[in-house]
């Protein structure tokens, strides 16, 4: 597609890529560089960032640096040197009537004026995109990546690589960032922000001054200002676009009476914080604007909602140095037209190849002339005959979201649902539906905690929820029951949401539609991605599936001792808690009824006449949930809180009023327990046979899985055939083949195989641990709490036994992906088997393992 700008500017990369990113400022060569590193075969490798994200900073990097932030229509004009192509590219159609004309008696400029001043021409040629852009007095550009491809990190990478340069240069580089959306939800995805591992993405030196410098505030509901000087630098604001938007004032006149006086001043209050928040901002330096998920802003939304943040942005511009305007989309289309400020894309097609997005080749299903009951069943089988076992990397089990219309529609198919999940033989408590009326805690769950890997819901039963800024990576497959109309490419976000893929994973996931939603589905994708159904259906993944065939079975399993922490409460108790309904009083409202009563001739007032009280319902809570709450949070049994609940809730309906009651009740007589530590030994198997898959081959039993690799990672694929030569001592490859994460963990394999063979001495053996993350798999994985205090697995790179007892823990890192919380776990258990277990990091900033280390582990094998 010649015509298509964001292909004509990688033709532009490639060839500065070529040449080693010329330009006046080496300094982003150098940024550049880190993020790659070179493989034995000379391919480019990236350390941490993915692809796309790569490819669109190099982008915008030759737009900042080399075209020097050109207004969008400026690029086209030079990338353009033909008028008649340029505006083709611009989705100018020249064989129109009204365009030959102007082009004919006039020329471009007016061209470009007749489409920002005449709203008729426009809308009747289609040119809406092509007015926004004309109309921007500052550089705007799109960055469109699909979902999953990481546009949080991609912004926090540009303002990153902005404020260091800032720093090293004092020039015209970005010295304060405004990061919005327009809603909540993506408000708190965009608190990312704040976990990118900055460290990874700038050079050592330009991290430290990074790090140091840069502050990040988010925008409070109940803070009339910003809490930030004024004129400072290095600022990263994160807010959504309906608290620093210009309000403009109603063109009613609206009458506040006695009984509306708090509705104005809340109303003058808003006008009122959101114009100290602007000033503030309008205050900072070198600002740069950055819009996350921004086809709100433009695509469906472009008539109405733009409109506002337009105002906005512009009050900035005129009022502080506005440096650049940048949105990331995965919805890069306004009514099927292109949105012309789009500099970079890639679409769902392209992250399914790359391994961003699950595989769906022959996981998309129609139903045709189905009820509601046959479809749910249909689904409800297929779902868990194919993912009833299937786990993600941390232990939470695969899910399915199912979209109703309504409400209604949920009341209506629950039933049916509870009963097809107990004739698959399973919990019912597994279901849960969210939807607006659902209580705080079940939104506060499904928002922010639905990822947690104990969370014991596996069936979604979802109105207008789930779709975009929801992440869940256990989520396998969406179902669309009925017709879903929808705005904002409903479907389509409902759909996809199963797309976002995970480590090791090597399943498909499965959209199932009813067959209304079919044609919704594909013209939304067509709208949206430029891509249909079936391009989807048949986009196969740039990555290899191999078996993996364990070899040595029978390991011996290494002993250590830890530290456990037990929470005891005396068993009698336990046995014999009861629970009665709570007396709490409903919640009421005062009715008041009010009569006129003549005052005067012609002149009457109203009067209280009478008044009572009326109950108002509240939120009820099945008691399925509650059950699991309640048995979770006091390590009780499931079935037996249940039980106690049905005596006093036969119904299976739990108010909302009474929990907090309910566990009071529970807390009062179990709260004499006793919180110990105490060490124990444990035996942790190197390899659990009965987690693989139990195969006969030539007559022999053999244990089997299936991993997956991108094709870029070939070179990392050690297989024990390979080996088999130079292997004279039978070491390692207790499975083949080992698939390793890095050139370094290759590199220290191999030296150590050679020595080792060479001088095997009392090694019993060397495994390469780091591939295994499954506990059905192995034991060897240890937990720690991640800075945000979250349990985690943590595998160690290699492991080395001697025949004596001792073993050696190896972790191959780079100096700066380090991370203390897994180092402190790992140092904890050494000091408590430190006769028998030592735990050595080796740090290379190369893509060799060195000699140093190399030598730190032959000592310990040789010497000890």
């Amino acid at each position: 597609m010649e015509l298509f700008i964001p292909n004509r500017l990688k033709k532009k990369v490639e060839e500065w890529r070529k040449n080693g990113y010329p330009c006046e400022y080496p300094t982003i060569v150098e940024i550049l560089n880190f993020n790659l590193y070179e493989d034995e075969v000379g391919n480019n490798i990236l350390r941490y960032l993915r692809k796309a994200q790569y490819e669109a900073l190099e982008i915008y990097w030759y737009l900042r640096i080399i075209e020097k932030t050109p207004h969008i229509i400026d690029l086209y004009k030079k990338l353009y040197d033909d008028k008649i192509q340029m505006l083709k590219a611009l989705g100018i159609h020249t064989s129109n009537d009204d365009i030959i004309k102007l082009l004919i008696d006039s020329n471009l400029d007016n061209l470009f004026e007749k489409i920002k001043n005449d709203v008729e021409f426009v809308k009747r040629n289609r040119l809406e995109t092509v007015r926004e852009s004309l109309t921007l007095d500052y550089p705007s550009y799109i960055l469109a990546l699909a979902m999953g491809s990481g546009k949080t990190v991609l912004i926090g990478s540009i303002i990153a690589m902005e404020f260091a340069l800032a720093l090293e240069y004092h020039s015209d580089f970005i010295e304060n960032a405004l990061v919005f959306a327009p809603g909540k939800t993506i408000l708190g995805a965009l608190k990312e922000i704040s976990d990118i591992p900055f460290e990874k993405i700038l050079p050592p030196r330009l991290y430290k001054q990074f790090i140091v410098n840069v502050k990040i505030t988010y925008t409070q509901d109940n803070e009339k200002n910003i809490p930030i000087n004024i004129k400072s630098k290095f600022n990263i604001i994160i807010t959504n676009t309906e608290k620093i938007r210009i309000q403009k004032p109603t063109s009613k006149v609206i009458q506040y009476g006695i009984f509306n006086y708090k509705e104005k001043e809340r109303y003058e209050t808003e006008q009122e914080i959101a114009n100290l928040r602007l000033q503030t901002i309008a205050s900072l330096p070198n600002l740069g604007i950055f819009s996350d998920e921004a086809h709100h802003t433009y695509g469906q939304s472009l008539d109405k909602e733009l409109k506002k943040v337009r105002k906005t942005v512009d009050y900035l511009a005129e009022n502080t140095n506005v440096v650049v305007v940048v949105n990331t989309t995965g919805t890069p289309y306004y009514k099927k037209q292109t949105l012309k400020d789009v500099i970079y894309w890639y679409g769902l097609s392209q992250g399914i190849k790359d391994g961003i997005l699950k595989e769906v080749k022959g996981s998309i299903f129609s139903y045709t002339d189905l009820e509601i009951k046959n479809f749910v069943d249909i689904i409800l089988d297929d779902f868990f005959k194919n993912y009833n076992d299937v786990k993600i990397f941390d232990g939470a089990m695969a899910k399915i979201a199912i979209y109703f219309p309504q409400t209604n529609d949920i009341k209506r198919c629950k039933p049916i649902i509870e009963k097809k999940i107990l004739d698959l033989g399973l919990n019912p408590s597994i279901i849960i539906e969210v939807h607006n009326k659902s209580s705080d805690k079940i939104k506060d769950m499904f928002n922010n905690r639905i990822n947690d890997p104990n969370n014991p819901y596996r069936v979604y039963l979802l109105v207008n929820m789930g779709t975009e800024g929801w992440n869940c990576p256990s989520l396998f497959a969406t179902a669309l029951a009925r017709k879903l109309k929808g705005s904002n490419n409903f479907v389509l976000q409902a759909a996809s949401r199963c797309l976002r893929q995970i480590p090791n994973n090597i399943f498909k996931a499965r959209i199932y539609l009813s067959n209304d939603n079919v044609k919704i589905l594909d013209t939304q994708l067509k709208e949206t991605y430029g891509e249909t159904l079936q391009i989807l259906d048949k986009t196969n993944q740039n990555i290899r599936k191999e078996r993996l065939i364990l070899k040595k079975i029978e390991i011996p399993p290494i002993s250590i001792k830890k530290k456990i922490k037990r929470i005891k409460v005396d068993d009698s108790i336990k046995n014999n808690l009861h629970i009665t309904i709570p007396k709490v009083l409903p919640k009421t409202a005062d009715k008041v009824i009010f009569n006129l009563k003549e005052k005067e001739e012609y002149n009457k007032v109203l009067v209280e006449d009478s008044s009572e009280k009326i109950i108002i319902s509240e939120d009820i809570n099945d008691i399925y949930e509650i059950s699991v709450d309640l048995s979770q949070i006091y390590r009780l049994d499931l079935l037996e809180i249940h039980n106690l609940l049905k005596k006093i809730y036969p119904d299976g309906d739990v108010p909302y009023s009474h929990i907090t009651d309910l566990k009071q009740q529970i807390e009062t007589q179990i709260k004499n327990y006793k919180i110990t530590e105490e060490e124990i030994e444990v035996a942790l198997a190197i390899i659990k046979k009965d987690g693989f898959n139990k195969e006969i081959e030539n007559g022999k039993i053999i244990y089997t899985t299936e991993i997956i690799y991108h094709i870029e990672k070939e070179n990392l694929i050690l297989r024990y055939e390979d080996y088999k030569e130079k292997n004279k001592k039978e070491l390692s490859f207790h499975y083949s083949p080992y698939k390793m994460d890095s050139n370094p963990e290759k590199d220290f394999f191999i030296n150590i195989m050679e020595a080792l063979n060479e001088n095997v001495d009392d090694i019993e053996d060397i495994y390469f641990i780091g591939q295994l993350i499954d506990r059905n798999k192995t034991d060897f994985l240890f937990e720690y709490k991640d800075k945000n205090g979250i349990w985690r697995n943590y595998t160690p790179d290699f492991l080395i036994k001697k025949k004596n007892g001792k073993a050696l823990i190896i972790e191959i890192k780079g100096e700066y992906f380090r991370d203390e919380f897994k180092e402190t776990a790992l140092k904890e258990i050494e000091g408590l088997n430190s006769e028998k277990i030592k735990y050595e990091i080796l740090l290379t900033n190369k893509q060799d393992i060195g000699f140093e280390n190399i030598q730190k582990i032959k000592n310990w094998i040789y010497n000890k």
